[in-house]
């Protein structure tokens, strides 16, 4: 069975290092054939410059992620286009699981679940949203994909950092609409795909890692330095969707000074920012207030260029090590990464430290944690187990993510 071609658009704005560890992510993924379409500044073109002749890059630096979205999708020639942030990184199987249901003609776009900074608690999982903007959790039991009908009361979520939509969807709904500078223009397409009564897929084994980098609009730690945007985007999106738009723009101001407060509380923020940041909202719903619709014209699908001609290896390899043996275990790691494999690295202390999930610069998944220690955040505090008992509990987790062929035991 011919599977359909697909294009990566990524979208980067002064964060080169973030991107240049997410087009080394996607250089892992098992599907094929996908393109990489890549906008960004100058900054992000430099990084990435060891894969210029496998992506379709487009100059973009103005600070509006509709309209860069919508000039990625202009370079993009997929029958399905997917979307990733910067500072996210796809598991080697995401494209795999979240491609998949667009099997039935009838699903329009596709969203798979996010990890959090730990790389194993989730930050979304199957979410629906209303006119209001409150968002509701789906149950969603099991692996399997959920085909989900919108209504005018239940958009069903997908999350700009893990979707993929038909590029015909696209055109006929008109892509990003730029009046969404910064927030919630990924809720907008969802709500305008569910007023036609779209068809969506929430994908739980589509997976992909994010990192929340820090940009001009908050810090590292996920504290707001700009609410401007974010009031103006609540703006735009209640003003065509709420049936109440004034107490559904009170209710947005009260979650954003309850999460400032909780910062302040925590002394991320000195007090005085509260109110701040708060004024800025105010003035950014005033601007949103008057903000027109700028939606994409879709033009021609351009040629399409794969990240390669040839179906990638799946090859992926799992290695685990004590700390005595660490060096001996990053050595092999290299080696298998020279040799094309996808890499995960497990390295245990004899601690009960919580783990935690990274891809590194290399390319390689390395897991820390101690033997005892937490992995799941629902575990024991203290779980009594052996070291292989342990590696082998770890590696089945991820295995059908990374399609895991051979383990090696370092000095264990």
């Amino acid at each position: 069975m011919t599977r359909p071609l697909v294009s990566i658009v990524v979208v980067s704005r002064g964060r080169p290092r973030d991107l240049r560890r997410c087009v080394l992510g996607l250089s892992q993924l098992f599907y094929h054939p996908f393109e990489v379409v890549i906008v960004a500044d100058p900054a992000g073109r430099a990084a990435i410059t060891d894969w210029s002749d496998r992506i379709k890059f487009v100059p973009f630096d103005q600070a509006n992620i509709s309209a860069a979205r919508n000039a990625g999708l202009d370079a993009a020639a997929g029958q399905i286009i997917a979307f990733i942030d910067d500072d996210a990184v796809p598991e080697p199987s995401r494209l795999d699981h979240l491609i998949a249901p667009f099997a039935d003609k009838t699903v329009d776009a596709a969203g798979g679940w996010v990890r959090g900074r730990n790389g194993i608690s989730f930050q979304n999982k199957s979410r629906t949203v209303d006119g209001d903007g409150t968002h509701l959790q789906v149950n969603h039991l099991g692996p399997e994909p959920l085909v989900l009908r919108g209504t005018a009361n239940a958009a069903p979520r997908t999350e700009g950092t893990n979707m993929a939509w038909r590029r015909q969807v696209l055109a006929d709904l008109g892509g990003f609409n730029a009046a969404y500078r910064f927030f919630a223009d990924e809720t907008d397409l969802n709500m305008r795909l569910a007023l036609r009564h779209g068809v969506t897929a929430l994908v739980p084994l589509a997976q992909v890692h994010h990192g929340y980098g820090a940009s001009a609009m908050r810090s590292a730690d996920r504290v707001p330095l700009n609410l401007y945007e974010v009031g103006a985007s609540w703006a735009v999106y209640v003003t065509r969707y709420a049936a109440d738009t004034t107490r559904a723009l009170a209710v947005a101001r009260g979650g954003e000074r309850s999460r400032m407060i909780h910062h302040a509380v925590r002394g991320n923020v000195w007090p005085g920012a509260v109110r701040k940041r708060l004024a800025e909202f105010d003035a950014g719903v005033a601007a949103g207030m008057q903000r027109p619709d700028a939606f994409w014209a879709a033009p021609p699908p351009p040629p399409f260029r794969p990240w390669s001609d040839a179906a990638p290896t799946r090859a992926s390899v799992a290695i685990v090590s004590g700390l005595r043996h660490r060096r001996a275990a990053q050595d092999l790691a290299r080696r298998h990464r020279v040799d094309g494999a996808r890499v995960s690295l497990w390295r245990f202390s004899p601690t009960a430290l919580y783990h935690h999930i990274r891809f590194d610069d290399a390319g390689v998944w390395l897991q820390t944690g101690g033997v005892f220690g937490r992995s799941d955040r629902q575990m024991p505090i203290f779980t009594p187990t052996r070291l292989q008992s342990r590696a082998a509990s770890e590696v089945a987790k991820v295995s059908a993510l990374r399609e895991i062929a051979e383990t090696h035991f370092i000095g264990a």
